[in-house]
């Protein structure tokens, strides 16, 4: 399993899950930064996104749809806020309303990734904090946890391609 630990810090108002692949840190750095690759494991495998827009550079905007298996749209965004590859990368992600824009309501959360190679291998931490304990809660309500275990663990197969090509 490409997930080799999680943890929620109720405390720290974040959720960290580390995972590995068999992979260079610039060949994982790829699936963030190409918006064809991430489409294909952002978002768990019932709830595929499509990224309408993409600017990976800091300041940029992202906007995707996740679709769910009754066909129900759930559109989000990121704002990257720092890249600094193929080591790391911050950004907001939110929920959007169906023209795109935040809904501001739900707020966002700050994620930071990071990417650190070893023994051939690359260990990717992802640490999500949350503005406060009620979004938190609401989050893992909707599965957020779940959903985030789930969408890494497609990484392995898209890897696996690269050796099959």
């Amino acid at each position: 399993m490409t997930v080799i630990s999680s943890n929620k810090d109720i405390e720290a108002l974040t959720l960290t899950f580390v995972a590995e692949f068999d992979a260079s840190a610039q060949r994982v750095w790829q699936l963030w930064e190409d918006p064809r690759q991430l489409e294909r494991w952002w978002g768990p495998p019932t709830w595929p996104a499509t990224f309408e827009r993409h600017d990976f550079v800091p300041g940029g905007r992202s906007n995707y749809v996740m679709t769910g298996p009754e066909g129900e749209k759930g559109p989000g965004w990121w704002v990257t806020t720092l890249i600094q590859p193929p080591y790391r990368l911050e950004f907001e992600d939110g929920f959007a309303d169906e023209n795109g824009d935040p809904v501001v309501e739900m707020g966002s959360v700050r994620a930071v990734v990071t990417l650190e190679e070893t023994e051939g291998r690359t260990r990717m931490t992802t640490v999500s904090t949350f503005a406060n304990l009620e979004q938190m809660q609401q989050m893992s309500a909707m599965g957020m946890e779940e959903g985030m275990r789930e969408a890494m663990g497609q990484i392995d197969l898209l890897l696996a391609e690269d050796d099959s090509a």
